[in-house]
């Protein structure tokens, strides 16, 4: 069995980062630690959802679900000192890339004119070999799309001569949580606690899945410390890196 590869300290020369993820919950199944360090930085970050996760607790209706994903999303971002989470509304489990997604991308992207995009795996399969899930996979394409879609004025030109959203062509970077082709890592050592709290925060979400014995240091704890030795500190979390410009 082949030896992982290094992974490359990211660059954190950033003020100002936007996470678009489909659901309440993917950023803190790895993610969120990586927030707390930046947050921590004085980093500006915002979350948007473009889902709320309604259809991911099977005994609770989607109308219910709806409200206590949401609620649990902004109680989460919370514990890794982020105050602003956006939700998009878009129905969960049935995401489709294409461009009317791209459409409600950009315009996010617009409004908040980050410099790093942060986003969730948008490949068919996790690390390990697992298939990933289809509202990742759209999710994450479409961020993709949108972070170019966002900075020319002659693509959805309608948010920008009747919504006015100027073009922003600043995003330098996206950066992909959870994904297989990952050649990057932040080191979390110090916020790792953060993470495992912001984890928990989705109780009404893990308690659904019915897990047994789910404990969320444990489990985030395995990834944390696999891509730890790869960076060469206790824990890290692994991102692929897009780069947008030629830099």
């Amino acid at each position: 069995m082949s030896t992982p590869d290094a992974l490359t300290p990211l660059p954190e020369d950033f003020s100002r980062a936007l996470a678009i993820v489909a659901h309440p919950d993917d950023l803190e199944f790895g993610a969120a630690a990586a927030v707390a360090r930046w947050t921590g930085q004085g980093k500006h970050v915002v979350y948007c959802m473009v889902t709320s996760g309604e259809a991911g607790i099977d005994g609770l209706h989607p109308d219910e679900a709806r409200g206590v994903r949401e609620a649990e999303q902004v109680a989460s971002a919370r514990v890794v000192g982020v105050d602003e989470v956006e939700f998009l509304g878009l129905p969960d489990g049935v995401l489709e890339y294409g461009v009317p997604l791209r459409r409600e991308i950009a315009a996010v992207i617009r409004r908040h004119r980050p410099e790093v995009v942060v986003t969730m795996n948008h490949h068919e399969t996790f690390p390990g070999g697992p298939l990933n899930q289809a509202d990742h996979i759209a999710a994450g394409r479409a961020v993709i799309d949108a972070v170019r879609d966002a900075g020319n004025r002659w693509v959805f030109r309608e948010q920008v001569e009747a919504g006015g959203l100027e073009p922003w062509d600043g995003v330098r970077q996206v950066w992909v949580a959870a994904s297989p082709d990952a050649s990057h890592g932040v080191d979390v050592s110090e916020t790792f606690a953060a993470g495992v709290e912001s984890l928990r925060a989705h109780a009404a979400y893990i308690d659904g899945l019915g897990w047994a014995d789910f404990d969320p240091a444990e489990f985030l704890g395995q990834m944390t410390k696999a891509d730890g030795a790869r960076l060469g500190v206790e824990h890290a979390v692994a991102f692929e890196v897009l780069r947008m410009g030629w830099e």
